[in-house]
Parts: C-alpha cells; sequence; structure tokens
C-alpha cells in the first residue's frame, strides 16, 4: 500500500509530456500565443515591464466556487488556463536567477492532493514543454522575485478591481497581488482612472487641447470623484492654452511621482486584439457556427407550450454537443414583454404561449465567443404587427451590414440603422417626433467580438481581419405611449460581421433571418419532436 501511494504521488509530481491526456487538439498553437507576447514587448516603451495576473477564482456560495475562467488577455499571451499566476514580459532582456529572459510565467505549483480534487496542473514543466517557456517558476517564488521594478520607466499593469479572496494558499492571487504592490511600491491612493486621465493630458498637444478638455469635462460631469482633483478641473475649466500647459507641466511631474502606468496596457490590448489572425478565425468561426445551429434547431423545436428554461436548454445542448466549453455570456431568452428588457437573463417564463422570442445567446469555443440573436413566432407565424417591427429591424440591419466596410467609422453601421428604425416607427406612428426612437431602440448596433462578447478595441474606422456584431433592435414595453397593439413586442436581430477589403461577411448567416424564412424553417420536424420525459408531480 505504501509503495502504491509513493508511485501515485511520483505520477502526480512527473511532467506532463510523459502523460496520455484525452483532450481536444485544436486550441491556439504555442506560437500563437508567444507571437502576441513579441507583439506586446514590441508596442511597449523602452526600459519597461508589462505585468498580467491570471483571473481570480470566484465564490458561488458556501464552499463551491464558479467553473474558473481565465482572463482574456493572460489567456491570449499565455494559453494558460489556471487561476494564481502572473505573467512579466520585459521590454528589452533582463538578467533574472542569471539567466536573460525576456519574459517569465508564474504559475500553481503542482500538488498531488490538490489535482485529486480539482485536476491535473501544468506546473513548471507543463509550461515549458506544452505552452513554451524558456522561463517558468511556481507561484510561491513571486515573493522573492530578483527584479527591481524601481529599476523601469514605467511599469504597466491593469489596476484591482478587489474582487478576490485570500485563501489559505501562500501564493493564490491575493498574495501575488500584494508581493507586487510592495515591490512596486503601489500607492495607497492610486486611481486608475486619474491615471488615465493624467495620461490624456501630458499626450496631448497644445492644438488639441481644448478638445481633451472637452472630452475630460464630459467624465468630469459624471463622477464626483474626479470632480475633486484639481488638476483635472483645472485643466477643463482653463481658459486658455496657456494655462492649460501649465496644468500639463504640473500633471507630468505628478506621473513622475512614480513609474506606475495603468492605462497604456489597455490601448496595447486593444489594438492587438481588435484584429484577428487566421489561427483565432477558426475557432470564432466554429463558434459562431454553433450558435448559428442553435438558433435553427430552435426554430424547428419551437412550440408555445415550451418554457423560457426550455428554449434556452435546447440551444446550450446544442453547443455541448459541438465541444463548446461555456456559453460566452449568460444566455437571454425572453418571451413577448421580457424581450424587452435588454439584459433578460432570468428566462423563468413557464410558457411562452402566441408570443415571438427574443434569443440572443452565444457559444464560447476554446476561449472565443460568438453572439447571435434571432427573434421569432413562438407559434411559427408572425401576427400582422410583429412582422411590421420585425422588417423595420431586418431593414435596419442590412442598411447596418452594408455599412460595415473597411475604412469606416466604427459609429457607421449604428448611424445607417438608427436610420432606418426612425423613419419605420415614424410611418407606424409608434412615434411622432424622431428623437423619440431612442425609447424604442435604447442601445448601440455594434461592438467587437472576439475573447470576450464585448471584445477589446480602439473605435477607429474598421480594420481588415476584425469581427463585430450589428444588432439594431425595437422594443415596446407593456404601458408605453403608443397603440396597445405594438405593447410586448420586442424584435433584435444580430450577426457577427467579418470586415474584409471585398466587403463584409455575415459569418452566422446560417441562422435564418428572413421573416418568411424563419416561419419556412420552423414549419420542419425537429430531432426533438420525440424527446418526452416523465410527467413530474
Amino acid at each position: 500500500m505504501v509503495r502504491l501511494l509513493y508511485l501515485l504521488v511520483a505520477l502526480l509530481q512527473a511532467p506532463l509530456t510523459g502523460i496520455a491526456q484525452d483532450e481536444p487538439t485544436d486550441f491556439l498553437s504555442a506560437d500563437f500565443h508567444k507571437g502576441r507576447r513579441e507583439a506586446v514587448r514590441e508596442l511597449m516603451s523602452a526600459n519597461s515591464v508589462a505585468v498580467f495576473f491570471a483571473n481570480a477564482v470566484r465564490n458561488r456560495a458556501n464552499d463551491v466556487d464558479y467553473v474558473y475562467h481565465q482572463d482574456p488577455n493572460f489567456y491570449y499571451l499565455t494559453g494558460y488556463n489556471e487561476p494564481n499566476a502572473v505573467l512579466l514580459i520585459f521590454s528589452e532582456n533582463q538578467e533574472v536567477a542569471g539567466v536573460s529572459n525576456d519574459e517569465i510565467l508564474y504559475v500553481q505549483e503542482r500538488d498531488p492532493r490538490a489535482e485529486q480534487w480539482n485536476g491535473k496542473r501544468l506546473g513548471i514543466e507543463g509550461v515549458k514543454s506544452k505552452l513554451g517557456f524558456a522561463t517558468a517558476f511556481n507561484g510561491s517564488a513571486f515573493k522573492d522575485i530578483p527584479v527591481n521594478f524601481e529599476q523601469f520607466d514605467k511599469v504597466l499593469f491593469f489596476d484591482f478591481e478587489n474582487d478576490f479572496r485570500d485563501s489559505s494558499d501562500e501564493a493564490d492571487l491575493f498574495d501575488l497581488i500584494q508581493t507586487f504592490k510592495t515591490k512596486a511600491k503601489y500607492p495607497a491612493d492610486f486611481d486608475s482612472s486619474k491615471d488615465r486621465f493624467y495620461s490624456m493630458i501630458t499626450s496631448t498637444d497644445v492644438e488639441n487641447s481644448a478638445n481633451v478638455a472637452q472630452v475630460l469635462g464630459r467624465y468630469l460631469s459624471r463622477d464626483e470623484k474626479l470632480q475633486e482633483d484639481e488638476l483635472i478641473n483645472g485643466f477643463v475649466n482653463a481658459e486658455d492654452d496657456k494655462l492649460r500647459s501649465e496644468i500639463k507641466e504640473k500633471v507630468t511631474l505628478k506621473l513622475e511621482a512614480n513609474n506606475l502606468n495603468s492605462s497604456m496596457l489597455n490601448e496595447i490590448m486593444a489594438t492587438l486584439r481588435e484584429t484577428k489572425s487566421a489561427e483565432e478565425m477558426v475557432l470564432l468561426k466554429k463558434a459562431i457556427e454553433i450558435s448559428a445551429v442553435g438558433q435553427v434547431e430552435v426554430m424547428k423545436a419551437m412550440h408555445p407550450n415550451m418554457s423560457e428554461t426550455e428554449i434556452q436548454g435546447v440551444h446550450e445542448y446544442v453547443y455541448k454537443k459541438y465541444g463548446a466549453e461555456y456559453e460566452g455570456y449568460p444566455s437571454i431568452v425572453g418571451g413577448g414583454n421580457n424581450g424587452c428588457i435588454l439584459h433578460y437573463i432570468e428566462n423563468n417564463k413557464p410558457k411562452v404561449g402566441e408570443e415571438l422570442i427574443l434569443m440572443d445567446l452565444g457559444a464560447e469555443y476554446h476561449g472565443y465567443t460568438a453572439d447571435v440573436t434571432r427573434t421569432i413566432p413562438a407559434n411559427g407565424k408572425f401576427s400582422k404587427e410583429q412582422k411590421q417591427i420585425y422588417d423595420i429591424v431586418y431593414d435596419a440591419q442590412e442598411a447596418g451590414i452594408k455599412a460595415s466596410i473597411l475604412g469606416a467609422p466604427f459609429q457607421a453601421p449604428g448611424e445607417v440603422a438608427s436610420k432606418v428604425v426612425t423613419a419605420g416607427l415614424m410611418e407606424l406612428g409608434i412615434i411622432t417626433k424622431e428623437e423619440d426612437a431612442r425609447i424604442y431602440f435604447p442601445h448601440g448596433t455594434s461592438h467587437y467580438l472576439g475573447l470576450d462578447v464585448h471584445d477589446k478595441g480602439t473605435y477607429q474606422p474598421f480594420k481588415e481581419n476584425t469581427v463585430i456584431t450589428v444588432e439594431p433592435g425595437i422594443y415596446i414595453p407593456e404601458g408605453s405611449d403608443c397603440d396597445k397593439k405594438w405593447w410586448g413586442i420586442a424584435v433584435r436581430i444580430e450577426d457577427d460581421i467579418l470586415i474584409t477589403k471585398e466587403g463584409p461577411v455575415n459569418l452566422s448567416a446560417m441562422a435564418p433571418r428572413k421573416a418568411e424564412e424563419i416561419e419556412k424553417i420552423m414549419k420542419q420536424p425537429s430531432p426533438l419532436d420525440k424527446f418526452e420525459l416523465p410527467t413530474l408531480k
């Protein structure tokens, strides 16, 4: 028995390269992640270090945690899917532990008992052999990191949300962050918002200072904490460029008081993640196509006696059938008036009846998430009023997709979609003033898509190989100031669009959008038609 125990421990501590594991083989390659780290390094200023922390483990209730999900930036740069880790990227090689390095990864230590309960850890050897890191240490070694953060002109990091716990593990995220704060001399009063606005001020030339002051003024009006800052206030309210230049000098001195920068990394990651590589597109397209198939299968299976929860379950079953690990965001299935709640996630209506069902869901496949919305009649046939609203949204989306071309402003799809919605609502008599269209179409039309459902990007004119959504909608809640016949109608149509030199490509086109096509596919039989469960008392 003792010999068996020793053997088990030895196996658990052995490098993963010698252990056969059944797992998907289509993850992003180690070369991809290495290339992304090199791209970060190219955008860093000289004599700087970028520090990235893994996502926190978050508690669901009592001794049960939520399923762990890695921070998208951390995954993008490492491929590492475990908590309690920190990545350092140096702008130039540094001598660390007698070895010249331009990056270091600190990871969870292998632990036979922990792995028995929660699964194998990669450990140092795993991240070297599987993820391609030349230099890796256990997280416990971070407290003795032989790197002097004060030697750098800039220490780049994302500021902390403080939404993590301190566990008994002495190398958990809490301890890693505390070590960093101590070694980097993180001020107790550090404010990432002020840091970002200070950076905007210092990087502004005289000619544009008035415009930047106007932008800062909008933020200032919404944030009481910023209103207390004399420098930002002074810059916003300065009467001339000379006074703004004087304030700029004071801001520069304040920033130079330490070398911490919590705004530059966001700009770097937004620039890199906005456009997708061919390797990324394979995974993103798969996530989108899985989600489109889910919409199609629900159209076939739909009937008035279904609940919102059951509809959600059919979508998510399709995701799992294709091997998608998660949903990219909480699934939205709103019947009738529930569809007027933009982020409705209760999905607990017992019976959808004769209403429209708004279904906004997306599969997440190997980190990349889709975002596809269809609105369909539960009984398989749009009523006159439902179709009138639906067709306005469809026309608005068509216009928005056509406007999603290389070099167009990011706002272009929204601007044309809004015009179509406004004209349609006016024609139906639902509104009498154009400005009232925002009552029934209160959200933007597009966002970036990738590792996050609202992915990082620069919001500059469209670049090649960018993926966005185009998702106009009309929502008329019960009690609205219009004819009662429109009440409870909610329509959103959302597709995932790839920007190319040849024009926009609808990656989710597999799921029909035209009202007539939806009605046609809803007449088709479903594999679930014969799936019946016992009645429970």
